[in-house]
């Protein structure tokens, strides 16, 4: 013990600076890894934000363009050989005609909200090569254990009304994104450009009602010059 204590007296300071031991190896390691595991989450993190952020929520202005929704879970309802198909849906897919968008809680409460102006829709009958209604229905705002109640009926609308646009949105996907209220009906008019040109979240009064039916007549008419 003695001789030990002697030899290690008699090594230079500079033989302990410069001897790295075990431990500190092992904490080296370690640091090493955390400061990689660090840049991986980093990147990672960054990756999810840009995701995200290519369909970022952003309300629905009068004026403005409608805010891009692209719907890849079951999406817009297609007729082939008199059977029901899903598609993706995006809302890009919206130019070139008028358009109104009917978006709404997969519940029969919200479907009657605005059920009076669909009606007068239907009966003023426009010419579909210039004006189309797009029906997006939300199930993942629907009463428990209705969804596939719901997504059949909107089957059964697709086939008798087979000209009109028909989105299933299992996720809620448009509602996040427009930031539209839940088990409500929202009505948004679009011009041929895209532009929002009218827009109501919840049920429209008589004479909004008016003024969206003269409103899509105007558009139209614009749509010929």
């Amino acid at each position: 013990m003695a001789r030990f204590v002697s030899q290690s007296l008699a090594l230079p300071l500079s033989y302990f600076s410069k001897t790295v031991l075990p431990t500190e190896r092992l904490s080296t390691a370690f640091l090493s890894t955390t400061v990689i595991s660090k840049a991986l989450l980093s990147t990672a993190l960054c990756a999810s934000i840009a995701l995200f952020s290519s369909q970022a929520s952003a309300q629905i202005s009068v004026d403005q363009p409608l805010p891009k929704v692209s719907i890849e879970k079951d999406g817009e309802l297609m007729l082939k050989d008199s059977k029901v198909q899903y598609q993706s849906w995006n809302s890009d897919q919206l130019t070139g005609k008028v358009y109104l968008i009917q978006h709404m809680a997969g519940r029969s409460s919200a479907k009657e909200i605005n059920d009076p102006l669909i009606e007068r829709i239907k009966m003023a009958g426009f010419d579909r090569e210039k004006y189309s209604t797009v029906t997006v229905v939300n199930t993942d705002d629907a009463i428990w254990g209705t969804s596939g109640f719901v997504s059949s009926k909107l089957e059964g609308n697709k086939e008798k009304y087979p000209w009109s646009i028909m989105v299933l949105d299992k996720e809620g996907v448009a509602r996040d994104i427009w930031q539209l209220e839940k088990k409500s009906s929202a009505i948004i008019v679009l011009d041929q450009n895209q532009q929002v040109r009218w827009f109501k979240d919840g049920k429209l009064s008589e004479q909004e009602q008016r003024q969206v039916m003269q409103l899509l007549e105007q558009l139209q008419a614009n749509h010929l010059q």
